[in-house]
């Protein structure tokens, strides 16, 4: 059944959903070599890098699993000043990354989408234009997503956690700050302002089946979305969500699952640009490596300052916390080599679903 369904390239929501209830060993394996087959015969054995700057943890939002959620009082709230965040752009700039993250929690107003605005700004200026930028800075209305665009981001992430309604409602409070259809106009309205959009789910929730997640992958291709960033869920002590804990599935299968998903997107979306989230790494010593030989094509070093990283917890026992730019830069060149990975360097690395569908039109 999974060579017959491996010999596709296509798959709709019943098929994924069986080849997401492979067996541990063979039948796994052989879903993750085809994921690694199909990313080398298109988008190749390429990794680029996104240099990571946790800008900021302060957030409007509660959603019921995030460690910086606005409830979380144990929380110790920062913002990087900007001269912190243009010297993390210079770093990345000097050492060869292609592109910067900028991520925050989700804020609003008119103050703070001039404040990413004007970094944006003095970033390309004090790089030469040369750092491609990707946010992910949340839900925002059509007109903020049109400022940062013009101001020179070009790619946007906007998770979407669970395309099952009932389950997004479930991990979410029951009010007008967190609705299921707002994120989904937020979506599609990083589409028109012209973005390169991405977005991702979390593998693992309480109460999600493996049908739900095959409805994930749907939904991406639904979307027609240009990258993803998707990973294990891993539970936060201080969060209302921990109280199911005992619910969830063992750490070694919410590693295996999230391998999988990696692996049958590539299969599906073949030129989209899929990352290898820090979340694999928490679970598995190698899980970043191991998500890149499933067929994801992205990693992202994090280069805010080690003592602002370490409050920036949005789930337990997050890696590296303690390791500069610098060394996690140079280990990082290291293991992807040795996987048979080669690093673009100076590249930003634009999804190749978006320019093959921009050239289309």
């Amino acid at each position: 059944m999974i060579e017959q369904l491996l010999s596709k390239d296509k798959h709709d929501a019943g098929e994924l959903a069986k080849l997401l209830s492979a067996a541990p060993g063979d039948e796994t394996q052989m879903i993750l070599d085809r994921g690694l087959a199909v990313k080398a015969a298109t988008v190749g054995r390429k990794v680029y890098l996104r240099g990571l700057i946790e800008l900021t943890n302060r957030c409007r939002k509660n959603c019921h699993y995030c460690g910086i959620r606005a409830g979380n009082a144990q929380a110790e709230r920062y913002t990087l000043t900007d001269e912190e965040v243009l010297e993390c752009a210079r770093f990345a700039h000097k050492q060869g990354f292609g592109s910067l993250v900028i991520q925050t929690g989700e804020l609003s107003g008119e103050a703070f989408a001039a404040h990413i605005e004007r970094l944006l700004i003095e970033i390309h200026r004090q790089t030469a234009g040369e750092l491609t930028i990707t946010l992910s800075c949340g839900e925002q209305p059509l007109s903020v997503y049109r400022q940062w665009f013009e101001a020179g981001a070009s790619r946007y992430l906007l998770r979407i956690e669970t395309t099952n309604r009932q389950l997004f409602e479930a991990i979410h409070p029951a009010d007008t700050d967190h609705r299921w259809d707002d994120r989904i106009e937020a979506l599609k309205n990083l589409r028109e302002a012209g973005f390169q959009v991405g977005t991702g789910v979390m593998i693992g929730l309480p109460g999600q089946t493996l049908e739900d997640l095959a409805n994930d992958l749907m939904f991406f291709k639904s979307m027609d979305v240009d990258m993803v960033g998707m990973g294990p869920y891993i539970e936060h002590a201080d969060t209302p969500l921990y109280a199911r804990a005992t619910e969830l599935w063992p750490k070694e299968e919410r590693f295996r699952i999230a391998l999988l998903m990696i692996a049958l997107l590539r299969i599906n979306m073949p030129w989209i640009n899929i990352a290898a989230s820090t979340a694999l790494e928490t679970l598995d010593p190698l899980g970043r490596q191991k998500g890149l030989l499933a067929g994801a094509n992205v990693v992202m070093p994090n280069l805010t300052p080690v003592q602002k990283r370490k409050k920036y917890l949005l789930y337990d026992n997050k890696p590296n916390l303690d390791k500069d730019a610098a060394h996690s830069a140079k280990s990082l060149s290291a293991v992807i080599g040795a996987i048979g990975e080669e690093i673009c360097y100076h590249q930003a690395g634009n999804s190749m679903h978006y320019v093959r569908r921009n050239a289309l039109s």
